[in-house]
């Protein structure tokens, strides 16, 4: 029916006059490829299923017209035997069509689904810094549901309600076409009104999609761990139950106007049968009363005129509901077309292994700029670098060497945010980066891990370029411990094992216990199996860092990257940190990047950048003997660490 294939949340006034492109057209089709077996069944059953529905009206009128005067009981009993087994035969083809139906609907959502996913998780992190998780998260969801609603909802019915119409006016109109005329002369009285119907709710189901989008964005924000404690801090349970009261009550009156639409459309489809059939038997008795009609004859018509009005009805909507279905299909091929810029090139070599030299030869970078197309649907932001020298902001109240850390300098939003970098890495080197805030530490280190391509120049890993190898053999040899490590809503052994899933439990217990979280973990109920909340929230910062030291450790790295990963932690916390970090760089190349004194001092190398340029490089003797910008920093990490009592 027009209404509930046509609602998929896009306006039919906004359809309306639209051509969709004939690539996607040829594009959806495609898809279905792997199904045409299916497909090929579908159709067999959908026009054996109309032929079986036609033999209990034509055997009514024989039993009526024949076996009844005839007195022919055994003509009754073959009639009715055959009427019985007509309707079972019915019975089975609409299970197996709709078994055909499912298995081609939920097939393409797998399908999508798996794509879209795989597709997105493998976009560079600039994509997702900038667009909205739930947009993001609602274009998987929704258009891939209504692409599956376009195969097994809208074109299927389309397909089925033409099959149906063909078969029954044929029969119709093989009995007595007089009469099928008049039922079809009856149809344009309703076919009005009930497409307004149906396109006004279309259009409320349209709002009702995106006012429910509003709750669920709101749900995220605040359901979570640390939306739920903001709301407590500021006192805001009040508002924030008053706003969400607007937007679901908004939703219940759609919703209740949603229902009575619908009920008017259906009440307009059983008018539409209720006097067409009356219509046909008034006439069609005038017939039978002039012995130009029999009585069977009529019954048969009566009993199938009702079933043209349904598909003519829901036919006339068809463009219509196409269109809108294959719109999804349009969006859900807008997101699998976001070109990925750091995608493995066809001739990338795997990384075996690795020694850890690093080089960094002339890098200049900037951050890319947002899709202003895609992006912009999917809730992107306006084309500046991400917080922090490029990954997601780290939590608020964070500070460097200079303060508090929160906007990129002014310099980073005009500029490159490094610039003609030179500088090698040897093996098993501890390296410590330094420098102002925007200065450009986080993103050398992001090009490292090839998180981001460089503009200009080259990053080498052992002498590799690592834009010739592939990213998943590049990043099994790099562990990166962040300021505030991710852990997913799960045990303790499942976060580990991300790292090396096939890693034994005694290789977890090793692991652990060189990153010092063996006790805390064995005096947990659960041990292993303790889930530790969404993002970790059920454990403090020093253990997180800990657990994130341990599977860095479970992943047996030759390239460390630590970003800040002490900056917030108490002196006791911080010394067992300190004391895994040891074991976990013991032996490995490590880029540090740090405001504490020991990690800075203890480093074989230490690089000063400033502005996005290497500014100084040295030992922290030597470059506290040349008074330059490092001398400065180094000044105000001693004042920062005797203010706060840190030796």
């Amino acid at each position: 029916m027009a209404s509930a294939h046509g609602a998929m949340g896009h306006d039919p006034a906004g359809i309306k006059g639209r051509h969709i492109e004939r690539g996607t057209v040829r594009r959806a089709a495609s898809l279905a490829r792997p199904y045409q077996g299916m497909l090929t069944g579908f159709l067999v059953v959908q026009l054996l299923g109309a032929l079986a529905f036609l033999v209990p009206p034509i055997l009514f009128g024989r039993i009526i017209d024949d076996a009844i005067p005839a007195g022919d009981r055994w003509q009754l009993n073959v009639l009715a035997g055959i009427i019985v087994a007509a309707a079972f035969c019915e019975a089975g083809l609409s299970f197996i069509e709709r078994w055909w139906s499912a298995r081609i609907g939920e097939g393409l959502i797998f399908d999508l689904r798996v794509s879209l996913y795989d597709h997105v998780q493998r976009m560079p992190v600039a994509f997702f810094t900038h667009v909205q998780t739930g947009s993001l998260i609602s274009r998987m969801n929704n258009d891939v549901i209504g692409a599956q609603r376009a195969f097994t909802g809208t074109l299927s019915s389309v397909v089925s309600n033409t099959i149906i119409l063909t078969t029954t006016l044929i029969a119709m109109l093989a009995l007595e076409w007089r009469l099928t005329l008049l039922a079809l002369a009856l149809l344009p009285v309703f076919i009005a009104p009930t497409k307004r119907v149906g396109r006004k709710l279309q259009a409320l189901t349209r709002q009702s999609m995106e006012h429910n989008a509003e709750m669920n964005t709101v749900m995220t924000e605040r359901l979570n761990v640390a939306g739920a404690l903001l709301v407590k801090l500021f006192g805001r349970h009040d508002v924030e139950r008053a706003g969400f009261s607007r937007t679901a009550r908004t939703v219940r009156d759609i919703g209740v106007r949603s229902a009575l639409y619908g009920r008017a459309f259906f009440i307009g489809l059983s008018l539409v049968g209720a006097v067409g059939a009356a219509l046909l038997y008034w006439v069609g008795a005038h017939l039978v009363i002039s012995r130009s009609l029999t009585i069977g004859t009529l019954v048969a018509l009566g009993l199938m005129v009702v079933r043209i009005y349904t598909p003519l009805t829901s036919l006339t909507n068809a463009r219509v509901d196409v269109m809108t279905a294959l719109v999804s299909f349009e969006r859900v091929f807008a997101v699998l077309d976001l070109p990925n810029p750091i995608a493995d090139r066809p001739d990338a070599v795997e990384l075996d292994t690795l020694v850890g030299k690093i080089e960094l030869r002339n890098v200049t970078f900037a951050y890319p700029p947002a899709d202003g197309n895609v992006l912009a649907e999917l809730g992107g932001v306006p084309a500046t670098p991400p917080q922090h020298d490029g990954v997601p902001a780290t939590p608020e109240g964070a500070e460097g060497v200079e303060g508090a850390r929160g906007a990129p300098s002014s310099e980073a939003l005009t500029g490159p945010a490094l610039e003609a970098v030179s500088a090698v890495i040897e093996p098993g080197q501890t390296v410590a980066l330094v420098g102002p805030s925007g200065a450009g530490k986080t993103t050398l280190a992001a090009l490292v891990a090839r998180l981001y391509d460089v503009d200009s120049g080259s990053v080498l890993i052992d002498g590799h370029d690592v834009r010739d190898v592939t990213s998943e053999s590049l990043r099994s040899h790099i562990g990166v411990v962040s300021q505030d490590p991710h852990l997913f809503h799960d045990s303790i052994a499942k976060n580990l094992r991300y790292a090396r899933p096939e890693a034994t439990d005694q290789e977890l217990d090793e692991a652990c216990r060189a990153a010092h979280i063996d006790e805390l973990i064995a005096s947990l109920p659960d041990s292993w199996d303790t889930v530790v909340g969404e993002r970790g929230y059920r454990l403090s910062g020093g253990e997180k860092q800990r657990l994130a030291i341990a599977r860095v450790l479970l992943k047996r790295p030759a390239i460390v990257v630590l970003d800040e990963a002490t900056s917030h932690l108490d002196s006791e916390n911080e010394s067992l940190v300190q004391s895994a970090l040891a074991t976990a760089l013991a032996g490995r190349t490590a880029v540090v990047i740090a405001h504490r004194l020991s990690t800075i001092t203890d480093a074989d190398q230490i690089l000063v950048l400033d502005r996005g340029r290497l500014v100084e490089t040295g030992r922290h003797g030597d470059l506290l003997a040349a008074e330059g910008l490092y001398a400065d920093l180094y000044r105000t990490l001693v004042r920062t660490d005797e203010r706060s009592g840190v030796a």
